[in-house]
């Protein structure tokens, strides 16, 4: 990878690099379209700007509904006129006893992931309350379908459905504009959350903070554009927009959040 490239990101992200480099590389000698696992916000805008650097390559991403957080990234030669079959998702719906259970977004999560599996072979997991879906990749579905039975307690069973019947989420994002002194990691959950710094601090090096769904414990750790965070107990919150600087220095965001989700 070009280190004109290289030095815009993070060294954690080379890894990701080296592969979107590798996915653009094949559609351009291969001419076909090349289809990626589930990526999460950050990585999403790593490929676009990565592909945005070529000719006569295109990427479009597909997570079954329009605000998905994750989705699946198709590299492809600007010729191909993509649908959404290409994308090959496929929605599970869990079907448990709703009357004498409730399901919780981290338990389900946890089930998945302890299936040994990549976390990004799924996407996200949404609710409209009592109903709860999972997207995931269609090659893995008869896999998901056999191998979850339970989540904690609970026993369930996973349904596959038409892409027709997936569910609205029922979280609300909220968008604000704010200024922090740098993109440190615990200054931005200090300005969202309304905590002292010192609690930021310990949230982190206590690992109950994640970013990109990897837990960080520094936290002098630098955020860039579209990292997703997310602060067990308190809440998530997502880098929109870098917008300059303040007379005094201080550094504009866009960011959305959404409080007291666990």
């Amino acid at each position: 990878m070009d280190n004109n490239v290289t030095q815009h990101f993070r060294a954690d992200e080379e890894p990701f690099l080296a592969d979107a480099g590798r996915w653009i590389q094949e559609v351009f000698d291969q001419n076909r379209p090349v289809l990626t696992n589930f990526l999460n916000p950050r990585e999403q805008y790593i490929l676009q700007t990565l592909v945005n650097r070529v000719d006569d390559i295109r990427v479009e991403f597909d997570g079954g509904f329009s605000n998905s957080e994750l989705k699946r990234g198709l590299v492809f030669p600007d010729y191909f006129q993509p649908i959404e079959a290409d994308f090959n998702l496929s929605i599970l719906m869990i079907d448990y006893p709703t009357k004498f259970a409730e399901l919780e977004h981290r338990q389900i999560l946890g089930t998945f992931a302890n299936l040994g599996i990549e976390r990004n072979t799924f996407g996200d997991i949404i609710s409209e309350g009592e109903t709860w879906q999972i997207i995931v990749n269609r090659e893995l579905s008869n896999f998901f379908l056999n191998e979850v039975t339970r989540i904690g307690k609970i026993k369930v069973q996973l349904k596959e459905l038409e892409m027709t019947n997936i569910i609205q989420p029922s979280e609300d994002w909220e968008e604000t504009d704010t200024t922090v002194k740098s993109l440190r990691l615990d200054l931005v959950i200090s300005n969202v959350f309304n905590v002292s710094r010192q609690r930021a601090k310990a949230l982190i090096e206590h690992k109950r903070v994640r970013v990109n769904w990897s837990i960080v414990e520094k936290p002098d750790f630098e955020l860039q554009l579209n990292d997703m965070i997310s602060v067990r107990q308190f809440g998530r919150i997502r880098v929109e927009e870098l917008n300059g600087e303040t007379k005094k220095g201080k550094l504009r965001l866009t960011i959305k959040f959404i409080k007291n989700n666990g």
